[in-house]
């Protein structure tokens, strides 16, 4: 028996079309699922999902653009999904945003909501849309990528981290809601990781450097390393996991980096 087969199982990953979710959607495919690829470009999600394709044969990866903030943009996702693949088994919620960089006296209000909506009450959209069908078949995990940014304060993005501190709860409120209906949901917290999302950090070699000397093993994530753990959380393999946060930073908050 393989803990980490996927095949005949259809999975939804936001921010698909590079960083983070790329890797996650390609491992999820190279173990046999079939991924729906997005993000809020059409283009870059069909280069992804014909890379995919390209890779594990025709049918195993398609492209619907979506954007977070718009409701009604999610529930075409989720529709679409459903009438070519015609299930969904795992939905990863990857995206987020962050459009507000320094103290939070400096935050407009416009800014706030817009870390919460896109970063908190997007991913509550997609759990509600795609739940019915998981309770309706007894099985069914759903995976939010937070960030070790909500369990530690910064004086330069903190309504992001407080976004993400939020994800963590709404994953516990939700494994407490879906468990009796055999649904696991659980939150993977990424430490810096070699992504777009965090160029600032490693694009420097100074700055990337003093990462390092704060990391325990060294060294910054890359995405295959957080594609792993969600792997495990979708999978036969994580089964009996389900409410919980998993830390992905090479020891960086053991150490208070």
């Amino acid at each position: 028996m393989n803990l980490f087969d996927l095949t005949g199982k259809v999975a939804i990953i936001t921010g698909s079309s590079r960083g983070i979710g790329r890797a996650i959607a390609e491992a999820f495919a190279a173990a046999g699922a079939r991924v729906v690829i997005s993000s809020r470009k059409q283009p870059a999600c069909e280069d992804v999902a014909a890379a995919i394709n390209a890779e594990h044969g025709a049918g195993r990866a398609i492209a619907i653009a979506a954007s977070l903030s718009d409701k009604a943009s999610l529930e075409a996702l989720v529709a679409e999904t459903r009438r070519q693949f015609g299930r969904i088994d795992i939905l990863v919620c990857n995206a987020a945003s962050n459009p507000h960089y320094g103290p939070a006296m400096t935050i407009s209000d416009e800014q706030f909501r817009k870390v919460f909506e896109n970063n908190v009450l997007s991913n509550h959209w997609l759990v509600t849309m795609v739940a019915p069908e998981m309770m309706e078949r007894r099985d069914g995990a759903i995976i939010i990528v937070s960030s070790i940014g909500g369990l530690i304060g910064s004086d330069i993005i903190g309504a992001y981290n407080i976004s993400k501190a939020a994800d963590f709860q709404l994953v516990r409120n939700l494994a407490v809601e879906f468990g009796p209906h055999n649904i696991r949901i659980n939150a993977i917290a990424p430490g810096v990781t070699r992504t777009d999302f965090a160029r600032a950090l490693w694009e420097d070699p100074a700055k990337e450097e003093a990462v390092k000397r704060a990391t325990p093993l060294r060294r910054i994530g890359e995405p295959d390393d957080i594609a792993g753990t969600a792997l495990l959380l979708a999978s036969r393999g994580g089964a009996f996991i389900t409410g919980q946060a998993i830390v992905i930073d090479g020891g960086s908050t053991i150490m208070g980096g």
